[in-house]
Order: structure tokens, then sequence, then C-alpha cells
């Protein structure tokens, strides 16, 4: 069964909430770098993660949008 964008982005999402290399998101939401790249790309510009160093980090956004996500069973 595919997963929804919604449920990768959260996935990414949870995996950067205290700091993580690209590495550490890559296998912690079990995708592969290229489809990894891409949903970083598109939650950077949404403000939903940061990018800092070598770390991405989830944004106050993006943790009210993982709240909203689990709140509707996403």
């Amino acid at each position: 069964m595919r997963r929804s964008k919604t449920a990768i982005s959260v996935e990414i999402l949870r995996a950067a909430l205290e700091g993580a290399k690209k590495t550490h998101i890559v296998y912690r939401a079990n995708l592969n770098f290229e489809v990894v790249n891409r949903y970083l790309s598109l939650l950077q510009e949404n403000g939903l993660i940061e990018h800092k160093g070598n770390m991405y980090v989830t944004t106050d956004k993006g943790k009210e949008f993982q709240e909203i996500a689990k709140e509707l069973g996403l």
C-alpha cells in the first residue's frame, strides 16, 4: 500500500523534530534520497522545515501541521 504525500511529509517532519541529517531522515522515513530531496524542498518552500548547517529542523509551523494531521488521522 502506498503512503499519501501527507503521511510522508509527517514522517519527515517527525524525523527532524530535534534536528536530523538527511541520511537519518532517509532511513527514518523509509525513503530514498531522490524522494527525500523533493519533499525537503517542498517542506522548506512551505516553511515547515529549516535547513541549518547540515541539519534539518522542523519549524513551529511544521509542528502545527503534524498535530493537525495527527488529529485528522493522516
